[in-house]
């Protein structure tokens, strides 16, 4: 097939999770024969933090304003088998429109923000990405969180036919690697700051640094503020361009995975991370939500923290009991979570119109035509 995709950004992970979870897909769609054609708004932030040039097998699409680019973007969709545009792309109301005019392709959206696409629907704000007919409009609506946010996309945002398609890992990016010593953590947390993470990241990180000065806490991101209540045992590396995750989670004795508050309460919401920190071996612990254990089994291989004592309960482990922990978690990560098991996931939805994914959300999960 030939998919065109209206995205965020692929070319630059700086402060988002779309460009690492689309880069695995699109080397997986491409590695099973299908082409890619991304169009990508170019904006400072992302041009300026730019870590991928070319998708493999494919094309990216870098323009500067919409109508410099509608007339590529038509001929492109002409012989397209699937046009698609996701959530936070900066045009997508335009490139909606237009994936939905084309005549041959299927129109398909993929949320990969949907609890924030609801709590903006529920406070009254607009949403940029999706038009005024909501998406009742597209052949097929995919969600990165599955569970109620499925039946929600239906009942308020008019989707006639949804599934999820959740977050995944490339292992061939993504795996087990040599220790690097400014890595080398007790536990460890990468992330981008956000306010609505900074309780949890308290009770599960600063408290707990405070409470064994004697351990290493590493966190690796961006954008976080002078304020930050940083202790002498808390260090930091800037922003982490993929290819430094795998050395990133390899040195970590265990890592933290905290959920945005929207995605939380919502569940059914594994982040791209989380996998990764799996594929990678590191033993992971992280904050608990709604379907956590449809992706992973909580004390078999992951760890779960609710409070300050969890987390130091986890760092207080045995070497022996957190290397097991790790393995069994790169090992259900690579059985059923790699950008592969996605695309082949993606290509029954497009190539079957009546498809459904099983075991992939509860009952909510189970598409409806």
């Amino acid at each position: 097939m030939k998919i065109v995709i209206f995205g965020l950004t692929i070319s630059s992970s700086w402060g988002n999770g779309h460009a690492t979870l689309w880069r695995g897909l699109c080397r997986a769609l491409s590695k099973r024969g299908h082409r890619i054609v991304f169009f990508e708004k170019d904006v400072p932030y992302y041009a300026t933090n730019r870590d991928l040039l070319e998708i493999p097998g494919g094309d990216l699409v870098l323009y500067e304003d919409w109508e410099g680019v509608r007339t590529r973007a038509d001929v492109e969709l002409m012989d397209a088998d699937v046009a698609l545009v996701t959530s936070y792309c900066p045009d997508g109301v335009a490139a909606g429109g237009l994936v939905l005019s084309a005549r041959r392709a299927m129109g398909v959206f993929y949320d990969l923000d949907t609890p924030v696409t609801f709590s903006h629907l529920d406070a009254g704000k607009p949403i940029s990405y999706i038009g005024p007919r909501g998406l009742e409009d597209f052949d097929l609506v995919l969600s990165y969180t599955g569970g109620r946010a499925l039946d929600r996309l239906r009942t308020d945002l008019g989707a006639k036919r949804v599934a999820p398609l959740y977050g995944h890992v490339d292992p061939d990016v993504h795996r087990p690697v040599h220790a690097i010593q400014h890595y080398v953590s007790d536990l460890s947390y990468l992330g981008t700051y956000a306010a609505d993470r900074q309780a949890a990241l308290q009770r599960l990180f600063i408290d707990p640094a405070a409470c064994r000065p004697d351990r290493r806490f590493l966190i690796g991101g961006a954008q976080y503020p002078a304020d930050f209540p940083w202790r002498p045992n808390i260090h930091f590396v800037q922003h982490l361009p993929p290819l430094e995750h795998p050395a990133f989670f390899s040195s970590s004795r265990l890592t933290l995975n905290i959920t945005r508050q929207a995605m939380a309460d919502m569940g059914w919401c594994p982040s791209g991370r989380l996998f990764e920190a799996a594929a990678c071996g590191a033993p992971i612990l992280s904050d608990r939500w709604e379907g956590l254990d449809h992706f992973f089994e909580p004390g078999q291989d992951i760890l779960i923290a609710g409070h300050t004592d969890d987390a130091v309960a986890a760092l207080d482990l045995t070497d022996a009991e957190l290397r097991r922990i790790a393995k069994a978690g790169r090992e259900r990560t690579l059985a059923e979570h790699t950008s592969d098991h996605r695309a082949k996931e993606l290509e029954i939805l497009l190539e079957n119109p009546t498809s459904s994914l099983p075991s992939t959300g509860g009952s909510a999960a189970m598409m409806e035509a």
